[in-house]
């Protein structure tokens, strides 16, 4: 069985942290790359076309699209595919919890659900301090992740981390333990 990690949280809590963290725990975590279709940061992300995307559409290859920051990201089947070969598990970034329901839905593999959660203080503060131009959106967004959040209270999570508190070693230790728990090679 594939198996996945899904970081969900606001901006800034700690999602590229963590997949860092994890990436050096064990080779077999990768860093899923979305598609993006926009402008703006590069790094993190394949950057695509609108024609990319309708074609991606086209073919139904398409399992969560969303809109921020001027910008359309985009988790494909052939990146999931690509990410998984060999064995690879993907660490996927969502901030919306409608893309945790499609992929968990559309993608078949075993996903690990983890929430990554900061204070409001924490993003505005860790934003600028990794680049952001544009911290009040990033700030704007905090806000509607906490109204999805409170939106779905029967959300399932293995793990919920609070980075304020908890270190990115022991939080990528904590999803690494899940991980090998449900690993049908454990």
């Amino acid at each position: 069985m594939r198996q996945g990690i899904l970081l969900y949280g606001a901006p800034a809590a700690g999602k590229d942290t963590i997949t860092a963290a994890l990436t050096e725990l064990d080779a077999q975590y990768v860093p899923f790359t979305r598609l993006k279709i926009g402008t703006g940061k590069t790094q993190g992300y394949r950057m695509g076309t609108p024609e990319q995307l309708a074609a991606l559409e086209g073919r139904g290859d398409v399992i969560y699209r969303n809109e921020r920051y001027g910008n359309i990201y985009v988790v494909d089947r052939p990146g999931l595919d690509q990410a998984m070969e060999g064995g690879g598990v993907p660490v996927v970034h969502l901030g919306q919890m409608v893309g945790m329901e499609q992929v968990t839905a559309l993608y078949p593999a075993h996903w690990v659900r983890v929430l990554l959660w900061c204070s409001k203080e924490t993003t505005a503060r860790r934003s600028p301090q990794r680049g952001d131009t544009d911290t009040t959106a990033r700030l704007d967004a905090w806000n509607a992740t906490q109204d999805d959040l409170a939106a779905h209270p029967r959300a399932q999570w293995e793990l919920r981390v609070d980075t304020d508190t908890t270190a990115p070693r022991e939080a990528a230790e904590k999803i690494d333990a899940i991980v090998r728990a449900s690993s049908p090679r454990s």
